[in-house]
């Protein structure tokens, strides 16, 4: 009997044991899953590093990572190159603006908005940025255009090409409230002479005008060869004058450090999946559900705003053939795998919206287990430290209709009329924050989608934040690879982020993908995706190798230039140290003497450094023994770091 009982006794100490730590876990997990969930990715690098340290460089590694030899001549120049007079504090007065939009539009407006005041003689104030003003309910601590941008360090780089000033006199201030100053909408085809015929007479009559600017662009890309100056001014306010304030700077330097860590590589991808450019191109039909009607209604709007005139239903199918939509995060997958891409590569994903979420990274997630975002090297309080000091909004409230009592709805049956009669439509209900989040809940009940709440707001101005990390992180990336860019509908992401890397380090290696050829590709292989001929394999390496070098530019400048000129900012911002013979693109000036001596050491050192590295690879990635019927051959796509195979039902 004593032993049963002491049997009973060790039962009911384990249980309790069992209990205790079952509740101390949920405490923890309550408490600390961000951090933990948080540095998930940041401990699993150090893990991977450790395992793969001394294999990582396998056959060809090095080769995925190198300049663009060819590319190693251009060179950033966006000083100018003719008398260029330095303004007089005496001028035309005043230009204000408020600017609408995400983050591409914001900046690519205020490039155009410098170049407009050095056109018109006058001088400019700072740049209202809707998005990030206090009535957002964002940070005081932070607002306008000192959101995003150091207002101090864009005053001091553009001294020398336009008068900037904070905010208007005060007897300017008080009639511009009264509306008394006239305001212009110009759209981004707006040439130069609408503002010297138009803008200026009212500028020199009122002393003040103003502009409005919803398209992103005030002024029209390609100016004619006699502005090439102003072209440059472009590039010097974008590259130079437009720094982000010293918060964004570190965090995005952080995520850098922290991708970098054991001196690895990274890829920054940009899905290019946004609401208003698959709705722009009409790509509905690539997604499935509640996705495609959201696609359509945003069509609709564009329709009815007249900023499209085409018909609402298209075939999207035919939209993607033509290379007018988006690639797939699993397209892209593949593609990187073709291209010998290991399984543990580092891929930073950029962007602020994903459209379709996290569903549609699956297959990419599948492929590459290190693709990470800022959410998942950052912890939560780095991030908020970013948004600043913001007010905490009161939690959405919802209060359904008042209940009709018996009596009424008894007088109600009794006037409905003869019977029999169908049952009365449900009742309406209200659209809670879970339902309403990814514009799920509005669909089905409302044929109009919902007025933004203050929340909406505030997180459409913490988009302007996370984007501009995303930037910096791509534009420091050892690759680029957009997943659509140069859409046609505005500035966008990937564009402006291959355009500063065109201009900074023309050499590294930025993909500039030709999405119909790509698809073409994808569809004559579209039954074996993860068992593709290695022809096919082939034929992926060679058209994403000449993307690479000036074949990719040369026709991204045909098809986008005329679109965006920060995507595309040669020949006027660029110079080359090859002889005039031996350059690659027409139009671009020898760079000056002082440039020369110190580029060309620098070249050579690191093409020493490359040489040496690929010296070290075994066997180049393309290199694989070739069979009479290669064409008729299936095999898995060669992987650097092979691992298992991938099941292509996944």
């Amino acid at each position: 009997m004593i032993f049963k009982s002491k049997i009973k006794w060790a039962a009911l100490g384990g249980l309790i044991l069992s209990f205790i730590s079952l509740l101390v876990h949920l405490l923890l997990a309550k408490y600390s899953s961000a951090d933990l969930v948080q540095y998930s990715a940041f401990v699993g690098f150090t893990e991977d590093i450790n395992l793969n340290i001394q294999g990582r460089q396998g056959s060809g590694y090095s080769k995925l990572w190198k300049n663009v030899r060819s590319l190693d001549t251009l060179q950033p120049y966006a000083n100018p190159r003719s008398e260029y007079i330095v303004p007089a504090q005496k001028n035309n007065r005043f230009i204000y603006a408020k600017v609408f939009g995400g983050f591409e539009k914001i900046r690519t407006a205020i490039c155009d908005l410098v170049a407009i005041s050095r056109l018109l003689n006058a001088t400019l104030v700072i740049p209202e940025i809707q998005a990030s003003t206090l009535s957002k309910g964002i940070s005081s601590k932070f607002k306008g255009f000192s959101y995003l941008y150091n207002e101090d360090q864009f005053i001091a780089g553009l001294t020398n090409d336009v008068n900037i000033v904070r905010t208007l006199p005060p007897e300017f201030n008080n009639a511009r409230k009264n509306k008394k100053f006239p305001i212009f909408k110009p759209k981004g085809s707006t040439p130069p002479s609408f503002y010297i015929n138009e803008v200026l007479p009212k500028l020199k009559e009122t002393k003040v005008v103003g502009f409005v600017i919803k398209d992103g662009s005030c002024l029209e890309a390609i100016l004619p060869p006699s502005m090439a100056e102003y072209q440059r001014l472009r590039c010097r306010v974008a590259f130079h004058a437009l720094q982000f304030r010293p918060e964004i700077l570190s965090l995005g330097q952080l995520i850098i450090k922290r991708l970098r860590v054991s001196g690895q590589h990274y890829l920054a991808f940009h899905p290019g999946l946004v609401r208003d450019t698959l709705a722009y191109h009409g790509c509905a039909e690539i997604f499935q559900d509640v996705h495609s009607e959201l696609v359509q209604y945003r069509r609709a709007q564009m329709i009815k705003g007249k900023i499209l005139k085409e018909k609402l239903n298209i075939d999207s199918h035919v939209r993607k053939a033509n290379g007018s939509c988006p690639l797939m995060p699993e397209e892209v997958g593949l593609l990187l795998r073709a291209m010998g891409y290991p399984p543990n590569t580092r891929i930073y994903l950029a962007g602020s919206e994903i459209f379709g979420g996290q569903r549609v990274l699956i297959p990419l997630r599948a492929m590459f287990t290190n693709l990470v975002d800022r959410t998942s090297l950052c912890s939560k309080q780095e991030l908020m430290n970013l948004v600043g000091p913001e007010v905490q909004l009161p939690e959405p409230h919802f209060e359904f209709s008042p209940s009709k009592s018996e009596k009424k709805l008894k007088e109600e049956w009794d006037k409905a009329g003869p019977r029999p009669r169908p049952l009365p439509p449900p009742p309406e209900r209200p659209i809670y924050q879970h339902e309403k989040e990814g514009w799920y809940g509005w669909v089905a009940e409302k044929e109009s989608e919902p007025d933004p709440t203050l929340l909406d707001l505030r997180m459409e101005a913490h988009r302007l934040l996370w984007a501009a990390v995303d930037y910096i992180v791509s534009l420091e990336a050892d690759a680029f690879f957009p997943g659509f860019n140069n859409d046609g509908s505005g500035p966008d992401f990937a564009s402006m982020v291959m355009g500063h890397r065109l201009y900074e380090m023309a050499s590294a290696r930025t993909y500039r993908p030709d999405r119909k050829y790509l698809v073409e590709l994808f569809n004559s292989t579209k039954d074996n995706l993860y068992h593709p001929k290695r022809n096919w394999t082939l034929l992926v390496r060679a058209h994403l190798n000449k993307s690479l070098d000036e074949e990719g530019i040369k026709r991204e400048f045909l098809l986008s230039k005329s679109n965006s000129f920060l995507s595309l900012p040669i020949p006027e911002c660029s110079c080359t140290i090859a002889k005039s013979k031996e350059s690659p693109f027409e139009g671009i000036e020898q760079c000056p003497k002082w440039m020369e001596t110190d580029l060309m050491s620098k070249i050579q050192h690191s093409r020493s450094m490359e040489d040496s590295d690929v010296e070290e690879d075994n066997t180049d990635v393309e290199t694989q023994p070739e069979s009479e019927n290669d064409d008729d051959k299936t095999v898995t796509i060669p992987f650097l770091d092979q691992d298992g195979e991938m099941d292509p039902d996944d």
